[in-house]
């Protein structure tokens, strides 16, 4: 028996039926009102699991940060400089003033804080105080998220995958964490991200401003550096990259290949190169004082002499401009001119140590590797202190293996839906390169690489989910690259299930470590144990030093 005439064209006709795109469908409200409901979900977020925590619970880095700023308001010179976390303390300061002048804040400055022996005003002061600083971290997050929407915007043309792309930042497990607490980690790592996605932008096509834009990027980088000094890491490995970003359309413009008057702008780059580097020396110099790295108690890295490797990175980053300026047909003028306005960029972000300045800030971004011996384990110390080459190797090999673990998620479970990203992250690389798409394979493998080196550095201090936020941006790119050159996978039939998994998945992860802390049951006790050394001037009421004044 056959089927009728109009059971067959109806079969025919629904065979021929375009596949519905996942993008669509993942993206229903558009652009603008995506970009709300993202930022809408993160207040949300922020109030209901993050806000009205009780004052102690995160103590770790509030208290510092919030001390600190009380110290400064009260006229006194900052006291914590292991980050130095310097922009953070500096916006909660500013943040308390602002509050303060308009009658919403009356415990702006230490000497407004309530004795620990009157217990109740001193739990309402701090947790005044904490409230206030926790909206700072609120609010720069989500004008980090915005940024990075806009930045993204500007790399991939569908605007569709800019948008999941910034979903995927907003709901990762780094930004979870930081938008409800007060670290120096958020503000460092979005700094360095900024400046990497401008990088990718510039690289793509010519023009003649494009100098201007490393010039930005190098003062982000040193911006970012300012408020953690474990962005050093990745500013090594920016340089190599950006090296595939390059496009035919990257060669330089004609300004730049044949007017005369590129060698004028040239010579006016080194020259402002020039002053900008004289006006931030005094601050490199001051890095470098032997009784300021004394205070610090610092050892030297590398022969017992400070200031090698950061003339060696200096090189490096040199080098690799050559490199890129070979492989993309860049003129000498542009190159020459791009590096005297990285140099001056960088020693713009230098001056801002300036807003507030403290010596010890400044030797803490002057030499950040020995800062963060300062913080490393043992192991980590004897290898790198000792020149165990084989032994520093040995651990770095151990870290990646602990990071691998973690990215499975089944043999080492983490509050960090961005290992979800990676499983579809791999294969895409392979997918692109048999595909033959080969520079967009190597652009995401080296972003993958770089997470995993630097995670496996942060595992020697248990890889917490607050250095999260210094890898997901690349681990996000990444995946959003790859589905910009593979744009048939978006009308697979696999490609809204997958989506709508991972969209949950962002959520529902990123959303536990706030939650387990609303449900905490447990006391403050753990603070006392460097309330003494980080507050000498703000006791706490269950601890027993610092003495509580009367």
């Amino acid at each position: 028996m056959t089927a009728s005439p109009d059971i067959q064209s109806a079969a025919i006709s629904a065979d021929q039926t375009p596949p519905r795109d996942a993008f669509d469908r993942l993206t229903p409200f558009g652009w603008t009102g995506g970009l709300i409901l993202i930022l809408g979900l993160l207040a949300a977020s922020f109030f209901l699991a993050g806000y009205f925590v009780i004052y102690w619970r995160n103590a770790d880095m509030d208290f510092m940060i919030v001390y600190n700023a009380l110290v400064m308001n009260d006229g006194k010179p900052q006291a914590f400089f292991d980050h130095p976390s310097y922009f953070t303390i500096l916006s909660v300061k500013l943040w308390f003033q602002a509050m303060h002048a308009l009658g919403l804040l009356d415990a702006w400055k230490l000497s407004a804080i309530p004795s620990a022996l009157n217990v109740p005003a001193f739990d309402a002061a701090m947790t005044s105080a904490i409230r206030a600083g926790r909206v700072v971290a609120w609010l720069t997050a989500s004008m980090f998220v915005f940024v990075f929407a806009m930045l993204a915007r500007s790399i991939f043309r569908d605007w569709r995958i800019a948008l999941l792309a910034t979903f995927a930042f907003a709901f990762s497990g780094g930004m979870a964490v930081h938008m409800r607490i007060l670290r120096s980690e958020m503000i460092a790592a979005c700094f360095f991200t900024f400046a990497f996605m401008i990088l990718i932008i510039v690289g793509r096509r010519a023009s003649n401003g494009r100098p201007l834009a490393l010039a930005a990027a190098a003062a982000l980088c040193v911006l970012g550096m300012e408020n953690k000094v474990q962005i050093v890491l990745l500013i090594a490995a920016l340089p190599v990259l950006i090296l595939p970003f390059g496009t035919p359309d990257s060669a330089s413009t004609a300004f730049w290949d044949r007017s005369g008057r590129a060698w004028i702008v040239t010579l006016m780059a080194a020259v402002v190169a020039a002053l900008m580097s004289a006006l931030a020396w005094p601050l490199i110099a001051a890095g470098l004082e032997p009784e300021s790295v004394d205070i610090a108690q610092l050892h030297a890295l590398i022969g017992g002499v400070f200031g090698v490797y950061q003339v060696a990175l200096l090189g490096w980053i040199g080098a690799t401009m050559i490199v890129y300026a070979v492989i993309w047909r860049i003129s000498l003028t542009e190159t020459l001119t791009s590096m005297f306005a990285v140099i001056a960029g960088a020693s713009f972000g230098l001056l801002a140590l300036y807003l507030q300045y403290n010596p010890q800030n400044v030797v803490a971004v002057i030499n950040p590797i020995e800062k963060m011996l300062v913080f490393a384990d043992a192991p980590a110390t004897s290898a790198t202190e000792g020149g165990k080459i084989f032994a520093a190797l040995g651990l770095l090999l151990d870290g990646i293996k602990s990071v691998l673990q973690r990215y499975t998620f089944v043999l080492f479970t983490s509050p960090r839906p961005t290992v979800f990203l990676t499983w579809l992250v791999i294969p895409g690389i392979v997918y692109a390169w048999l595909k033959g798409e080969r520079q967009v394979a190597t652009q995401a493998a080296l972003m993958l690489l770089a997470a995993i080196g630097i995670d496996a550095l942060g595992v020697r201090r248990g890889l917490k989910a607050e250095y999260f936020i210094l890898t997901d941006p690349l681990i996000i790119l990444a995946g959003a690259l790859l589905l910009e050159r593979m744009p048939d996978l978006r009308f697979a039939r696999w490609a809204y299930p997958v989506g709508v998994a991972l969209i949950v998945a962002h959520i529902a992860i990123s959303q536990a470590e706030p939650i387990k802390h609303v449900m905490k049951r447990s006391g403050p006790e753990y603070i006392c144990e460097w309330n003494e050394y980080y507050e000498p001037e703000l006791p706490m009421p269950w601890c027993d030093k610092p003495p509580k004044r009367p």
